[in-house]
């Protein structure tokens, strides 16, 4: 595995012209939660957040190929990622990430690298070409890419959430630039071809490398694979990090070989592997004391009596398991745990793992999880998020986590700081006509408030948290 040292997170993001988010704009802290009926199109968000990720290290065609469509299958047609009320000629797609990148990290030949400075505004836009000939889909055609520094005096303007300056804040921004961004796009006067060009890292007087942007299959940043150009390396590896769970039961409950990868996939296969390495690996040298940590948080859950978690070694069959002995002294595989319960596990075991660092997306993490074990999985994933008022370290891993629901008890429980309301409103087209799109509204009071019209108050919210429609309930947000 790469060793990298993961103090990364993405801070903001801007959107248009991706399915239905148009002009869309969001702040994130260490922890987010994205909250609102089905049907708003809260999973675009993730899928904007995935499509830039795929970006890094695919051609254009195979990641659009790769963001779960409207059916959550793989389609052929690039069309299917723009709005749908861009004409043929107005397919245009726009994004904008702010982040902090890892301060060390390895190239593609495993060399050592480390950026001039951590953190970064990246924009892209991407149009599509009509087919031709034996084309039957078309193409993405890469219009404008750019890639500068924030400046650590203008860092404050833009990490917008309660963090500590000096233990956080100025642990995770590093070095200075000035002058040249990293990845610029400029015009050709003669041709009118976009021209996109990548400067020199750490100050060297060398003449940009440009390259015409109309035929590229992919991103710039997704050709820079050595430390030659560390700081766009760095924002390449930022992104590739970006991940999206999908735990899925089948794969949780898989046993693993002693020769199977030991890092949790998205979908949670390598579980029984993964935890195996965690409790071998902790610092205090004593796997049980890591498998006593997450027993102790499955106990939490009610209905599930689990006095003890261990791994076990079959090896005859070369095979690791995870087995848990319940409250009567019972030894079972943890395969024979209810859906809720094994995605449960899963997030103990992340959160036990500190190599996982980064962004974790999670959809609608209180699926299969009874209502009365809200509580500890809402505690759960803001747990998995970094306490950005102390330094990050061991004991607090750089993770950043988002999650979305529909859940009005997991609403109850989120602080209200954290917490983004997704609904439809209409927005104004460029032609005058008007269209329904995504939009993303924070707590009146909060962070994320400051300067903005757009809010919503507990008032507005009640009616969502009302259930069933006409109950009582109490407002109690930000309330274990």
């Amino acid at each position: 595995m790469t060793r990298q040292r993961r103090m990364a997170m993405l801070t903001r993001l801007e959107v248009h012209g991706f399915k239905n988010l148009l002009d869309l704009s969001i702040d994130f802290g260490p922890f987010t939660c994205i909250a609102g009926e089905n049907g708003t199109g809260k999973s675009n968000v993730f899928d904007a957040i995935q499509f830039l990720s795929l970006l890094a290290h695919k051609s254009m065609m195979e990641a659009a190929q790769e963001v779960r469509d409207v059916h959550g299958e793989r389609h052929g047609d690039p069309r299917d990622l723009f709005w749908k009320g861009f004409g043929p000629e107005r397919h245009r797609m726009r994004f904008a990430a702010e982040m902090i990148v890892p301060t060390e990290i390895e190239d593609d030949f495993g060399r050592a690298a480390k950026p001039t400075t951590s953190f970064l505004r990246y924009e892209l836009e991407i149009g599509y070409q009509e087919p031709s000939g034996l084309d039957r889909f078309g193409r993405l055609a890469l219009l404008r890419e750019n890639l500068r520094h924030i400046t650590k005096g203008t860092a404050r303007q833009h990490l917008a959430f309660p963090h500590s300056a000096g233990k956080f804040r100025n642990a995770v921004i590093i070095g200075q630039r000035s002058g040249a961004p990293f990845i610029s796009t400029d015009r050709d006067a003669a041709s009118g071809e976009s021209i996109v060009k990548i400067h020199q890292d750490g100050g060297s007087r060398g003449q940009p490398k440009p390259a015409a942007a109309s035929r590229a299959p992919a991103t710039v940043v997704s050709t820079v694979t050595s430390s030659d150009d560390q700081t766009i390396l760095a924002a390449r590896r930022e992104m590739e990090s970006w991940r999206r769970l999908a735990l899925e039961p089948s794969a949780l409950r898989s046993a693993d070989r002693f020769i199977d990868a030991q890092s949790m996939d998205v979908d949670g296969a390598h579980l029984p592997a993964t935890l195996y390495r965690v409790a071998h690996s902790a610092p205090e040298s004593d796997p049980e004391q890591v498998y006593a940590r997450v027993a102790g948080r499955l106990s939490d859950l009610t209905g599930v009596h689990i006095r003890a978690l261990g791994v076990d070694q079959d090896e005859v069959r070369q095979l690791l398991t995870v087995q848990v002995r319940d409250s009567d002294g019972m030894l079972l595989p943890a395969r024979s745990l209810s859906e809720g319960t094994l995605r449960f596990l899963a997030l103990c075991v992340l959160l036990e793992d500190p190599s996982v660092r980064g962004m974790v997306c999670m959809e609608e993490p209180e699926n299969g999880i009874h209502p009365a074990n809200l509580v500890p999985m809402v505690e759960l994933v803001q747990d998995l998020a970094v306490d950005a008022t102390t330094a990050p370290g061991p004991d607090n891993p750089f993770r950043q986590v988002l999650i979305n629901t529909h859940a009005p008890g997991v609403v109850q429980l989120v602080s209200p700081e954290d917490l983004l309301f997704a609904d439809t409103a209409l927005h104004r087209l460029e032609d005058g006509q008007t269209a329904r799109a995504l939009r993303l509204r924070p707590l009146a009071g909060t962070w994320r408030a400051q300067g903005r019209r757009d809010y919503v108050t507990k008032a507005d919210i009640l009616p969502y948290l009302t259930t069933p429609p006409g109950a009582q309930t109490t407002l109690g947000l930000g309330a274990a």
